[in-house]
């Protein structure tokens, strides 16, 4: 059974992120406090699990949980924490068991645990969290076999489900825009602004192959840092009034509650242009004076269209959430089979060395007279004739343990598919 299986955690459905920042453990520290809690809970296994929204301790044990687990836990691992701050923590962690704890780490993994419904980034946090607990010497065939089993999940989740598309980020979705105006690679692009927003879309800018940016701020040096991520160049924001080199794409976020980019100051950019140009300004208030809507030829993208598109766009994801949960259910299932077929090879591992040390007593000292008359091709084909058997011996109660384990789980299909 999954019985052993055991989750402990704390996530940004029960908590605040700035609270789940106070159990997150210390890299350098990490490795000797999770043995600390290996050793003081008696875990067979244990895999930790620390993202920006969620802490987890996914461990293996048979023996009964201890009560006030949580509480216990972050003792070990917050000793310096008072002890009212700890009380408050623990009763917000959730502590998951047996089939539980496997379909929550498969919705997290799925990303139906996400902050943001599927993100796939989860996938790759896992791996190398997984990779971190196995190279500390924490985690064995139990875990390595979920982890494994939790990874084919989320690939099948994403790949049977449309969970993951259509984009939720404001920036992703306005980049997405700028690009279905058939932007060329090489076309020239103003950024105004180098605040946070705009970095993140210079992201976008560099990931798809555009280098010919220019960038204006106030401080020019966060200007000069964001152009150098890109390749561009970067001025002070008063140089906008006198750039004379005309743009394809401009692209506006700054903290000011005015408009920046006022028709009178568009007129002067487009320098003597009347191609349509494009516009984002993912600025709130707009920093883009609307009225040259009116007055130029422009593909206008702005945040308030992009929160409509992000609203439907979440509302598709929720919808698929229905077919990632039907497929976690199937997979639980499977899971269990599988956890079953390896318990079974487990227990039987022992008998491919007690039936070869059968075979080789039986030819060197049961035997040992009798086969030491026999000529060298006589005793080449005994040795083959015992080979054979010694494959076959092995191979038949293998076969029949399977049989049997896989005859009684098609027996409680139905009760073991119930949540």
């Amino acid at each position: 059974m999954l019985d052993g299986y055991h989750i402990l955690t704390l996530t940004h459905r029960d908590t605040l992120l700035e609270t789940i920042g106070q159990v997150v453990l210390p890299g350098d520290t990490a490795p000797e406090t999770l043995q600390a809690l290996k050793s003081r809970f008696g875990w067979d296994e244990v895999f930790y699990l620390a993202t920006c929204n969620r802490v987890a301790f996914l461990f293996y044990s048979q023996e009964p949980v201890e009560s006030n687990l949580a509480f216990k836990v972050l003792e070990t691992i917050c000793p310096e924490m008072p002890a009212d701050t700890r009380e408050n923590i623990a009763t917000q962690m959730r502590l998951l068991h047996g089939a539980d704890a496997v379909r929550h780490l498969f919705e997290v993994a799925g990303s139906l645990d996400s902050l943001v419904v599927g993100e796939r980034e989860i996938i790759r946090q896992l791996r190398e969290a997984y990779d971190r607990s196995h190279a500390w010497g924490l985690t064995g065939d139990h875990i390595r076999l979920l982890m494994r089993f939790t990874i084919e999940t989320a690939k099948e989740i994403y790949s049977q489900t449309g969970i993951g598309e259509k984009a939720l980020s404001v920036v992703a979705l306005a980049f997405s825009a700028m690009q279905k105006t058939g932007l060329a690679k090489d076309a020239r692009i103003l950024l105004v602004g180098a605040g946070q927003t705009n970095a993140l879309f210079s992201k976008f800018l560099a990931k798809n192959g555009y280098q010919n940016v220019t960038v204006f701020n106030r401080t020019l040096e966060k200007a000069e840092h964001l152009a150098a991520t890109l390749g561009g160049r970067a001025l002070p924001l008063d140089a906008l009034a006198h750039y004379s080199e005309g743009f394809d794409a401009l692209v506006v976020c700054t903290g000011a509650t005015e408009p920046v980019i006022t028709p009178a100051l568009y007129q002067s950019l487009l320098a003597g242009d009347t191609l349509r140009k494009t516009v984002v300004d993912l600025s709130v208030p707009n920093n883009v004076d609307k009225q040259i809507l009116g007055e130029h030829a422009v593909q206008f993208i702005e945040i308030e269209n992009l929160k409509a598109v992000a609203n439907e766009n979440l509302a598709h994801r929720e919808r698929e959430r229905v077919k990632a949960e039907a497929i976690i259910e199937q997979r639980i299932f499977a899971y269990r089979a599988l956890w079953h077929e390896r318990q079974v090879e487990r227990s039987l591992a022992h008998i491919p060395d007690e039936v070869r040390a059968v075979k080789e007593r039986a030819v060197n000292e049961v035997f040992g007279k009798e086969f030491a008359q026999l000529d060298p091709a006589a005793q080449e084909l005994v040795l083959q004739m015992l080979g054979y058997m010694e494959k076959k011996c092995v191979a038949i109660p293998i076969k029949a343990a399977k049989a049997i384990a896989l005859n009684g789980r098609k027996q409680h299909a139905p009760q073991l598919s119930e949540r």
